[in-house]
């Protein structure tokens, strides 16, 4: 049989595909495993899930979630039209029906531990990790952040603040539902999750840019384009204590490729010097799109 050929954009779309779904599987697994039995409710659909299930007791997240989300995207589509795109169509409809097959295979009808500190931890830890490898795949859970796009559409609010306001108004009626202190782990765990997600989110990304001033310019260039297989820009500088003109070699490459880097021009040219820096936003051919 012959085989199939892939292209690149074949290959990138699958790639995508299954790091959406690897990030849905574990905000789902935060959810059940741990938001779920603690009534966690730290915004976002599930939060307003576990609230909703304290009104209807024999009603599972997951459908409440799908539910929530329908009602959702028909308002936004409603209000601000296709801007949240297929993804976050897909991506919040799939999320819902994780959680509800979580329900269905492995059911829990308490926590794990009689730890509430740490099971706060990882009810925010997985979902933020999973939420970042979403995000970082320009889709979206949806949710909330479809309120916070209307919100900023009705009344011009940024809609960072908008998305944390709704996310605060869950917070305080899991407060209101569940007593003072599931409100309060809540809360902290709201707080928690708005500096993770971001912090994930640029370690995903996080790329290492080095400037390297060397007397051996060709010899590092091949290097960075034959074996590395990245791109450098050249220019010849003057130094102000030499009085010499220098090559001046600037490129980004993953930290793996930077230690290799610096090791291979540790060993071509001893006198050479490198500054090195952190970059999460690199755009361009060979890594993020425009």
């Amino acid at each position: 049989m012959p085989k199939l050929a892939f292209s690149e954009s074949h290959r990138d779309k699958i790639k995508e595909f299954l790091l959406i779904n690897l990030g849905l599987a574990l905000v789902a697994a935060g959810i059940h495993f741990f938001k779920i039995p603690n009534h966690f409710a730290t915004g976002g659909v599930s939060g307003i899930a576990i609230v909703a299930q304290h009104f209807f007791p024999k009603g599972n997240v997951g459908p409440i979630m799908m539910i929530i989300n329908i009602l959702f995207l028909i308002a936004g589509y409603a209000m601000i039209g296709r801007n949240f795109g297929s993804k976050t169509v897909y991506s919040s409809l799939m999320l819902s029906g994780m959680v509800w097959l979580l329900d269905k295979v492995y059911p829990l009808t308490k926590p794990f531990t009689n730890d509430t500190m740490l099971e706060l931890i990882l009810a925010i830890l997985l979902p933020a990790v999973g939420s970042a490898i979403t995000f970082n795949q320009n889709a979206s859970t949806g949710g909330t952040d479809i309120v916070a796009k209307v919100l900023n559409k009705l009344t011009n609010i940024d809609i960072g603040k908008a998305l944390l306001i709704a996310d605060f108004i869950i917070t305080i009626l899991a407060g209101f539902v569940y007593g003072i202190r599931i409100g309060m782990y809540s809360f902290i765990g709201l707080i928690f999750k708005a500096f993770l997600i971001d912090s994930v989110i640029e370690n995903l990304n996080l790329r290492k840019q080095l400037v390297i001033i060397s007397n051996k310019p060709d010899l590092i260039q091949s290097y960075i384009l034959n074996v590395l297989h990245r791109g450098a820009t050249v220019h010849i500088a003057h130094g102000a204590f030499t009085e010499h003109e220098e090559h001046v070699i600037t490129t980004v490459v993953t930290r793996a490729q930077a230690i290799a880097l610096r090791k291979y021009i540790r060993e071509i040219d001893t006198g050479s010097f490198i500054t090195i820096t952190n970059t999460s936003e690199i755009i361009g051919k060979g890594f993020r799109s425009i």
